[in-house]
This record gives C-alpha cells, structure tokens and sequence, in this order.
C-alpha cells in the first residue's frame, strides 16, 4: 500500500492555510480574541482551514439544519452558519455562558445570529429533545472526548441520508498513535469503533488535529 511520507512541517503549514480561503476580518479578530483571553484554552478552538473546509462542506451539502456540540468562543459555528441560506437553523450546544458570550458578539457582526440557536446545558440531554426522524443535514462534535460515542449515537439517526457528521481532534496531537491518557484511548475507541458503523461511509482527515467525516448512507 502506497504511503503519503510529506511531512507537514510549519512552514509548510503556513503555505497550506496561505493557499487556501484565509479568514476575513471578522474570523480573524475572533482568532486573536481567543488567543489573547483564553490563552490556557485557545487549542480548544480549531484551526482557520478547519473553518473554511467547515463552510465549504456546508455549502457542498446545501445544509438547513445542523447541530453543533462544543461551541467554545465560536469560530466553528460562525463557519457553519457562513455555509447556510439564510433560512437555515444550527443548533449549538454548550455548557459555558462565558465562551459562547464571545461567540454571540461575533455571530451578530457577521450577520449570522438569527440563523444560530445557542442553548447552554448538557449536550445529550438537549441531543434528545429534538426530533428523532433523520432530519439533519450537517452535525459537526467538538466536545468532550469521552463523550464522543454518545453524541455519535445520538447524531447519526438523525441524519438524512447524505447528511454529514464531523468530529474534530480525531488524530489528538498524535497521541492515537500511543495512547496513555484516558482521553487519549477515547478518541481511539472512537476511532475503532465508527470505522465498523455500517451506517455510514467515512474518511479521517488530516485536517488541523484531525477531522473525521462520515457521510450517512
């Protein structure tokens, strides 16, 4: 079997976010908030070609309704929302007031807070209020990693057929390779076990610090 040997170095990583679609003013300054107030956690926000491959599937797959779990400051779901029509619907799901208030800030200067409807609580009890017939397009998880195949169970049923679900840090710095943390073998559970969900074709991704998508059959 042929290997890929490039090795994504950072200037190469450069080159790669530079030649692609670049954030614009108001994804930017919401990049540099981030870093600048939350410096402990801003690698819980993912990557600028992480968020123009968000809106690009997005609009690929003409989503209307959408779920997010894990919203933190934004960037995701501003991505997201970008995709939709005007008419389209993201749920975010989150359990922090002083993340996503950064979040509502820049929802409303792009133009896109209508579109997004944040709710703060526990994800899988709000995953399983909403209708339980396939109705969503798109769901992207960004959460808590021992939680992955709970929100997986919850998501995948509800996607039309065609519909895509996204699951970020799949390839968690690495460290799936040589797990020794309890999140560490999580996200390899994960990863083992979607590879033999029969509902679903997938391909992880190395896409920031991996991205899994899986498309419902």
């Amino acid at each position: 079997m042929t290997k890929s040997l490039l090795p994504l170095t950072d200037e190469l990583h450069d080159y790669l976010v530079a030649h692609g679609s670049t954030p614009d003013e108001i994804a930017r300054e919401l990049i540099e908030e981030t870093e600048a107030v939350l410096p402990d956690v801003v690698n819980m926000q993912i990557a600028p070609e992480q968020a123009a491959f968000l809106t690009m599937v997005t609009q690929m797959v003409g989503v209307r309704q959408a779920v997010e779990v894990g919203t933190f400051t934004g960037l995701s779901s501003l991505a997201i929302a970008r995709g939709m029509a005007p008419e389209g619907r993201l749920i975010c799901l989150d359990i922090s007031d002083e993340y996503t208030a950064i979040a509502r800030r820049y929802w409303q200067r792009a133009g896109v807070a209508d579109r997004i409807d944040l709710r703060i609580g526990q994800a899988l009890d709000e995953l399983r209020k909403l209708p339980t017939e396939p109705h969503l397009d798109l769901a992207f998880i960004d959460a808590d990693k021992t939680s992955y195949p709970l929100y997986w169970d919850e998501l995948v049923p509800r996607l039309r057929p065609g519909g895509v679900v996204l699951v970020d840090n799949t390839l968690w710095y690495g460290r799936v390779l040589a797990p020794v943390s309890e999140d560490d073998r999580a996200v390899v559970a994960f990863n083992d076990r979607v590879l033999d969900d029969e509902r679903v074709d997938l391909v992880l991704l190395p896409i920031g610090d991996g991205v899994t998508l899986a498309r419902r059959r």
